[in-house]
């Protein structure tokens, strides 16, 4: 008895092993199987899908009206090029080609600004300023055009309420056409350059141009008005800048003077002078004076 016992827990664990080996095996089989069963139940659903897809997608195509068939008449035409003849023989264009025109008309916007409003007197002025007191880059050029540019605003509003309510309301509210509206714009400003433009310029340009003479101002082209005009500005800029620099210009000659007679000749003036212009500046509060003299130019 304890020999066949001996015996038999010496052959369980190896009957245990092989035991173990084979159900492995099976598990392994059972288990590729399964998975070659998934992935071609995956493939097929993937080809039942692919072809419901070029299905619908050609059933799509086919429902779409080809150009072909499309008969003439239905292709709408291209309003942005549609000119309507008035009575009065003028041509009125559709708003897509008048925006057209505003958008391209923009990029003069910058030479109408310095050409026909008060920027241009104004922003020399400034520059002349800063020249006289010996300052280089304060103000800053920036600072400079930002200033001249609210000033010119400034100066040219009564011009634009004008406009606006002769000109850009009524042609919003369709009361006049494009045409009629640039002509109640053209009024305001003409009259503008033409109050602050000297005769002699304009003799200068209307004999340059050869035009015959007009029997009235306001009858006059702007293409003589706007460079006496701009020729007038420029004039009046350097007469109020001469102004401006005569006592910084003595503040100059006096430091220079005193310099020589101490025998400081190697010391630059401009450096011992700059404080004493900014602060005869200040005293006399000249920013406020300047703009003040600006503004009274133009009838402020």
């Amino acid at each position: 008895m304890n020999l066949e016992s001996s015996q038999q827990q010496k052959t369980n664990p190896v009957y245990k092993g092989i035991l173990s080996i084979f159900f492995a095996c099976i598990a392994f089989i059972f288990a590729n199987t399964s998975l070659a069963q998934t992935s071609s139940n995956s493939e097929l659903r993937g080809s039942d899908v692919a072809t419901a897809a070029q299905i619908a997608s050609e059933q799509l195509e086919s429902a779409k009206p080809s150009a072909e068939n499309i008969p003439l008449k239905a292709i709408p035409g291209m309003p942005a090029l549609t000119v309507k003849t008035n009575p009065d023989g003028s041509e009125d264009y559709t708003v897509s080609l008048q925006i057209l025109a505003i958008m391209t008309g923009l990029t003069l916007l910058p030479a109408l600004l310095m050409m026909m409003t008060s920027f241009t007197r104004i922003i020399i002025v400034f520059a002349i300023l800063r020249q006289a007191l010996g300052l280089q880059q304060s103000p800053s050029n920036q600072i400079l055009i930002g200033l001249s540019l609210f000033l010119t605003m400034f100066i040219m509003t009564p011009v634009f309420e004008v406009i606006n309510e002769q000109a850009l309301q009524p042609y919003i509210e369709e009361e006049i056409t494009a045409r009629q509206a640039l002509e109640a714009a053209r009024e305001p400003v003409h009259q503008f350059m033409l109050a602050q433009t000297r005769e002699s310029d304009i003799d200068l340009f209307m004999r340059i141009a050869q035009e015959p003479p007009v029997a009235t101002p306001t009858e006059l082209p702007l293409n003589i008005l706007i460079p006496a005009f701009v020729t007038s500005e420029l004039k009046t800029a350097f007469q109020i800048g001469f102004i401006i620099f005569i006592p910084f210009l003595v503040i100059d000659i006096v430091v220079a003077s005193v310099l020589m007679a101490m025998g400081m000749m190697m010391l630059s003036p401009l450096i011992i002078s700059l404080p004493f212009k900014i602060m005869l500046f200040v005293l006399v509060d000249g920013w406020a004076m300047l703009i003040g003299t600006l503004a009274a130019s133009y009838g402020y």
